[in-house]
């Protein structure tokens, strides 16, 4: 008997540690994405100066690409119990940078030679390359005091900024969704009811500033958390 209850909780370990690899690979994964995208965007601009803004998607949209595309992961994770999260805060960020990434800026090639394109990339890696190791080593109970402190701070500065980008991403866009009519569409039956997509894009603009408020809420609270835990661990010590 006791025997087949070591074997009972083996299973129960083996999937623990199985999701913890799994974890940190992809959290490791995404760091190193976003830190390669960093330091490509830092080193053109010191080797080409502006010319370098114009050509950054061409350069390195296909690993921001990947990396957008990998955060949808983040997702199932929450749903399926893998990771302990609020959804909605996750879902917002998630679903915010696809939608901008392709729908705006890849599928209007004049939107890829943008600056604002350039200022994107570097927001979003320099969000993202502390994001990613701070949870990279929170999965192994790993906490770094400096990381942890610029992690739950960086977004104070960063995440508005990146949320006036993104509109300003957008208000580039409509002359060309506008011009080419792109996603613009005639509702089928008697309804008939022209879908503008400029407008739906407008509309956009004010659901990115209303998560941006529940988004950085959850910030806060976890930045609150950390604050408590700092301060217990002083008190210990």
């Amino acid at each position: 008997m006791p025997g087949n209850k070591g074997s009972a909780k083996e299973p129960a370990h083996i999937r623990y540690g199985l999701k913890i690899w799994y974890l940190f690979t992809y959290n490791l994964i995404q760091f190193c994405g976003y830190s390669w995208i960093s330091t490509n965007i830092t080193a053109r601009f010191l080797t080409f100066g502006e010319d370098s803004l114009v050509d950054t998607y061409h350069s390195i949209g296909a690993v921001m690409c990947f990396c957008q595309l990998l955060s949808i992961l983040e997702l199932i994770h929450i749903l399926t119990g893998i990771e302990q999260s609020l959804f909605l805060p996750r879902f917002l960020q998630v679903t915010e940078r696809n939608i901008i990434l392709f729908v705006v800026i890849t599928s209007q090639e004049e939107m890829q030679s943008k600056h604002v394109v350039w200022a994107l990339f570097s927001l979003w890696g320099t969000l993202d390359v502390m994001k990613y190791p701070y949870r990279m080593l929170s999965v192994i109970g790993t906490d770094l005091h400096i990381l942890s402190w610029i992690h739950h701070r960086l977004w104070i500065p960063l995440f508005p900024s990146i949320v006036l980008t993104e509109v300003i991403a957008i208000y580039q866009s409509l002359p060309y969704f506008e011009a080419l009519g792109t996603y613009s569409f005639l509702l089928p039956g008697p309804i008939a009811m022209p879908i503008h997509f400029p407008y739906v894009l407008q509309l956009y603009c004010v659901i990115l500033v209303v998560g941006m408020f529940s988004i950085c809420r959850q910030f806060y609270e976890e930045l609150k958390q950390n604050t408590r835990r700092c301060t217990m661990k002083v008190k210990q010590n």
